[in-house]
């Protein structure tokens, strides 16, 4: 009865940790995050799956942003800065979408004939019950830039 009684114990707490790990599920991006350029503004947008019985996720994207001049060059002036966006985000059926828009504010502004650029977006989901994680992701212009 005993013995009975240890394997029972020990059977109960192997399945309640199984249980906890089960419900954290396995999250990743489902393929790459998108980003869209307009004006002084990049909207950053996405898709998160394996997230088990989660009820929300944060998600943060970071990027810099500076003016390019005519000459591809950026000039010497204050107008370069770390833009970031975060929101909270629900999920349904261990998915969850977010969308996110990051927008540059220069003074002195950025006028034409300058133009924003973004460099490389970092976007970092996170919750109290798995590791945040992140991914990179980059342009079509030089360095990466958007």
């Amino acid at each position: 009865m005993r013995r009975f009684a240890v394997a029972c114990v020990i059977g109960l707490a192997t399945l309640a940790i199984g249980a906890q790990a089960a419900s954290a599920g396995s999250p990743h991006f489902v393929g790459a995050p998108t980003a869209t350029k307009s004006g002084n503004s990049l909207s950053v947008s996405g898709k998160v799956a394996g997230l088990g019985n989660e009820t929300q996720i944060h998600v943060a994207a970071t990027a810099e942003a500076a003016c390019l001049n005519r000459g591809e060059n950026f000039p010497q002036a204050a107008n370069k800065q770390t833009v970031t966006a975060e929101g909270d985000f629900p999920v349904q059926n261990g998915k969850a979408n977010f969308s996110l828009t990051l927008t540059a504010t220069f003074q002195p502004k950025c006028s034409p004939p300058m133009r924003v650029v973004f460099g490389p977006v970092t976007i970092t989901v996170s919750d109290t019950s798995f590791a945040p994680f992140s991914t990179t992701i980059s342009g079509p212009g030089p360095g990466g830039t958007f």
